[in-house]
């Protein structure tokens, strides 16, 4: 059960429900638990909403599966519960199984990079900094960098308020948990 619940509709101010509506027809997303919990400071609803910038522009030089899965990884790094089963209903709903992904070599560097900065709290080993830096140029490592760290404010957020996963995920959740 969170430990916030998120703002009812009923107690969702006009100008939060301005961001609200700004927020879905830009990005074509739903309010979640999430945003209606972070929608009791409408500043740290828009701070964290920037998110979607992000992860469209990483979109534009990893593609949108390599995007996903290395926000997944980094989900699963940081331990997030909510975050990795948005994306494993992301990697189902694109004919995936998540416990069988498939990765070439360049996307098993990206989701060694994406694990290792969730796992070890960014302290990424040289000679994996390197690696990465030799596939991508410098503004699309800051831009990976600063979306794996966007999307571990996320799961920390998350995790901390301990959100309630959304019904519409139910079905993607790992056997484990269901």
């Amino acid at each position: 059960m969170a430990r916030i619940n998120p703002l009812s509709p009923q107690a969702t101010p006009v100008s939060l429900q301005s961001a609200y509506t700004l927020h879905t027809t830009t990005w074509n997303a739903r309010i979640t638990n999430m945003k209606a919990t972070l929608g009791h400071s409408q500043t740290a609803f828009e701070v964290y909403m920037e998110w979607y910038r992000l992860y469209d522009s990483i979109k534009r030089f990893l593609g949108l599966r390599s995007a996903y899965l290395f926000a997944y990884t980094v989900s699963v790094g940081s331990n997030c519960p909510l975050c990795t089963t948005f994306f494993r209903k992301i990697i189902i709903d694109n004919g995936e199984d998540p416990a069988a992904i498939v990765f070439d070599e360049q996307e098993q560097l990206l989701m060694d990079f994406g694990s290792a900065i969730a796992q070890q709290q960014g302290r990424v080993e040289d000679a994996l900094f390197a690696r990465i830096s030799a596939v991508y140029t410098t503004q699309e490592v800051v831009e990976l960098i600063a979306f794996a760290g966007q999307m571990i404010a996320t799961n920390i957020f998350n995790n901390v308020v301990e959100t309630d996963i959304d019904e519409y995920l139910y079905n993607y959740l790992p056997l484990t948990q269901k």
